[in-house]
């Protein structure tokens, strides 16, 4: 199953409108694709791998295993409600904890702030394109996820660590997304990642040449009325190497209110017979303006005009 690729160096020439509607595509029926020549540089998404690694081997790997998952999966007990990760959430917008994790080093906090920045537009850019092709305003998601200072922007960093026993835990279990669009900078060596289509497990392969995976979470699927999917999804354990995972999300804020855009949603609670009486001299017109005109009727009463 070919997972959808969107090269963004077309979103500027004559493939802008082929390219635009392979996004929408796979917005509606995957909820996942990878983003190639996104512009973000990759020696610094290099050096993020990179430190992030050193940075579990020195402070996090040997605690995992001494850990009470580690004792459980070892004496094979219930393994049904734990997940075989090694993780850290970083917050990066409105305000940054990024020297506040503990034992991080000052080149990862200036590496990863480097990195987030440029992902920050990728991330606009990319919510710019959803929404245009939803029909709304360029900013609509940005503005609907924003407080005073803009959206929210978190990194789970995570470890799946080699697992002695592959079979018996979920590297993260079966869950979606809460957020809204999810940036991920994965393995380029050891697989794991599975999101659920079609009645089946389509396996993520890892990403060459840093192109970046992204899913959409929960809160686009409600502001698009549903038309964008957030999708089920899991991480496997591995039996022979430890998978990198650095997910960004790109959230709506803790106090921001999120409704479908009023533009994606057909009217509701109005009178049939008011309806009827619009119809009546529109019949010939198309429905759109119809559907807007009940649509923006005050609790389905007013004077209603063709």
């Amino acid at each position: 199953m070919a997972i959808p690729v969107i090269d963004f160096s077309t979103l500027n020439g004559d493939k802008r409108g082929e390219t635009m509607a392979l996004l929408d595509e796979a917005c509606q029926k995957w909820g996942f694709f990878l983003i190639e020549n996104h512009e973000i540089d990759k020696n610094l998404m290099e050096k993020v791998k990179e430190l992030i690694n050193i940075h579990y081997e020195e402070n996090l790997k040997e605690g995992f295993y001494q850990s009470e998952i580690a004792k459980t999966l070892e004496k094979k007990q219930n393994t049904s409600d734990i997940d075989w990760e090694s993780a850290f959430f970083i917050w990066h917008r409105p305000t940054s904890n990024i020297k506040k994790i503990p034992n991080i080093s000052q080149e990862l906090c200036q590496t990863m702030d480097q990195y987030i920045d440029q992902l920050v537009t990728l991330a606009e850019k990319l919510s710019e394109l959803m929404s245009e092709n939803l029909g709304l305003e360029k900013n609509y998601i940005k503005e609907a996820f924003s407080g005073t200072n803009g959206p929210a922007m978190g990194t789970k960093v995570a470890k799946y660590p080699q697992c002695p026993h592959p079979e018996l835990v979920r590297g993260l279990r079966e869950h979606t997304d809460a957020g809204g669009i999810i940036l991920l900078l994965q393995d380029d060596q050891v697989p794991g990642l599975e999101f659920f289509k079609d009645g089946k497990w389509v396996e993520i392969p890892p990403s060459k040449n840093n192109a970046i995976f992204v899913n959409t979470g929960d809160q686009v699927e409600v502001l698009s009325n549903g038309f964008y999917k957030s999708v089920v999804h899991r991480v496997m354990p591995d039996k022979n190497g430890s998978r990198l995972s650095i997910a960004s999300f790109y959230n709506p804020v803790g106090e921001a209110i999120i409704s479908p855009a009023n533009k994606l949603l057909y009217p509701s609670n109005y009178r049939y017979g008011d309806y009827l009486e619009l119809y009546g001299n529109t019949k010939f017109g198309e429905k759109g303006p119809r559907f807007e005109s009940i649509k923006n009727m005050t609790n389905g009463h007013c004077n209603l005009k063709p």
